[in-house]
């Protein structure tokens, strides 16, 4: 929920496309739009003006984010709003086509443009916000954006257009914003950037993400430490003592590895192998033995064939990744693999995308079944009727699967439960709190 302000002046309402970086951004623009006493509505339907923070990833989400505008363009158009303000990473990669396209929007911005992005708002910009944030999860999690862009070579993405090189925030700015999260009510940390594992390179000389793991981790308040977008190649073994060692980071690691065929990985340009990434995740299991994995898949690039898809399946049953994503190939204009074309027929992309989530459903199934009977953690996230909803460590919010507690007195969104796990889907597990901890714990 926004902390709103009640204030004269134009009605400003922020729409959020994308992924979680894109939230934070956003988050930031509203720290500087509350703390300039801008008049902020969460809905378009009661605003003046209506920005839209875009996505310009893969084909569906961009086509979500002109949708979006169009939408705002056409409100405009019929009265309900003033102005339409545009930004993000769709605009930061095509806005000249979109000037000319949508030419009713007033302002097109990209992705590294806050402070002009307030002043177009009517709002001063100042450098002591930076890094103030309002929330827009609830109020116990939040995403803690550790770098910008990305120098990583992979043949598919546009990440690099949109976003630039990598650049890391300093340490001493993320303790910062991890203190003033914590004074805030915030109990889990989700820490994320295009790729974390190459944190502090830029500025330290090194690969430190173990030492801000362990700072932001011993920071009074915070539970749960999650990370999420770690890339396999040159991973930074020395993280994994941190998983050992410190109760506080979940054992839950986000690794996208995008496919397992030596020669699919060898032209998306990923900088590894079948070999090196079975060795890489056997080693996490084996110095974690508690881990949750999860990890993305594309199928459909232009020179998958059908042994390396088999392969690809292979591999997902070899791994049995606790938790898995797969995206069907997007050819992307100005990627090194748009040369390439897009051969592989796009009802070709979702058959196969649709088998390895039908064997990742098995996976999860077993997983969840195994179980039954057992006491986990959960993380309350909101309430739904007659369950409150939420998570385990082993689950980031809004991508992996929850927990559906039985909702008895004292139970709070915000509070850790120790809850019981009596029935499972493939998917979801249902669980009753266990009372005598929720009397000792307190809820919230």
């Amino acid at each position: 929920m926004i902390n709103v302000n009640k204030n004269h002046g134009p009605k400003i309402n922020v729409v959020t496309l994308g992924c979680s970086k894109n939230t934070v951004d956003t988050e930031v623009l509203l720290g500087q739009l509350i703390g300039g006493k801008a008049n902020v509505v969460e809905s378009v339907e009661d605003a003046d003006i209506a920005v839209i923070n875009t996505c310009g990833f893969i084909d569906a989400a961009k086509q979500e984010s002109i949708d979006a505008i169009l939408e705002a363009v056409q409100r405009k158009k019929d009265g309900k709003l003033k102005k339409v303000v545009v930004m993000g990473c769709l605009s930061e990669r095509f806005a000249k086509d979109l000037v000319a396209e949508i030419p009713d929007v007033d302002a097109y911005f990209g992705s590294h443009h806050l402070a002009q992005v307030v002043r177009e708002l009517g709002v001063d910009y100042r450098e002591e916000l930076l890094g103030e944030r309002q929330l827009t999860t609830p109020p116990h999690f939040a995403y803690l954006k550790i770098s910008e862009g990305c120098d990583n070579p992979c043949s598919f993405c546009a990440i690099p257009l949109m976003r630039g090189l990598h650049v890391s925030k300093p340490l001493e700015r993320i303790a910062d914003e991890t203190r003033r999260l914590a004074s805030h009510g915030v109990k889990e940390l989700i820490v994320i950037g295009q790729d974390t594992t190459y944190y502090g390179l830029d500025l330290y000389g090194d690969r430190i993400l173990d030492r801000l793991l362990r700072e932001v981790s011993a920071v009074d308040g915070i539970e749960w430490v999650r990370l999420m977008y770690a890339y396999p190649t040159k991973f930074p073994k020395k993280i994994l003592n941190v998983f050992r060692e410190n109760p506080k980071l979940c054992r839950y690691l986000d690794i996208p590895i995008q496919h397992a065929s030596d020669e699919v990985l060898k032209s998306m340009r990923r900088g590894g192998t079948l070999r090196g990434l079975r060795e890489l995740l056997l080693e996490i299991k084996d110095a974690v033995p508690d881990i949750g994995l999860r990890t993305t898949l594309i199928v459909g690039y232009p020179n998958e064939r059908d042994e390396d898809f088999q392969q690809l399946c292979d591999f997902v049953e070899e791994m049995r990744f606790h938790r898995l994503g797969v995206f069907t190939y997007s050819q992307e204009e100005g990627t090194t693999a748009f040369e390439l074309g897009d051969p592989v027929p796009n009802e070709v992309k979702e058959e196969r995308r649709a088998h390895v989530m039908e064997l990742q459903q098995r996976i999860s199934e077993e997983r969840n079944t195994s179980l039954l009977g057992t006491k986990v953690k959960v993380l309350i996230d909101r309430n739904e009727g007659e369950f409150f909803v939420g998570r385990t460590e082993w689950d980031a919010p809004e991508i992996d699967q929850e927990v559906l507690v039985r909702a008895i007195p004292g139970l709070a969104v915000g509070s850790f439960i120790t809850a019981k796990v009596t029935d499972t889907t493939e998917y979801d597990l249902y669980a009753d709190c266990v009372e005598e901890d929720l009397g000792r714990k307190g809820a919230g």
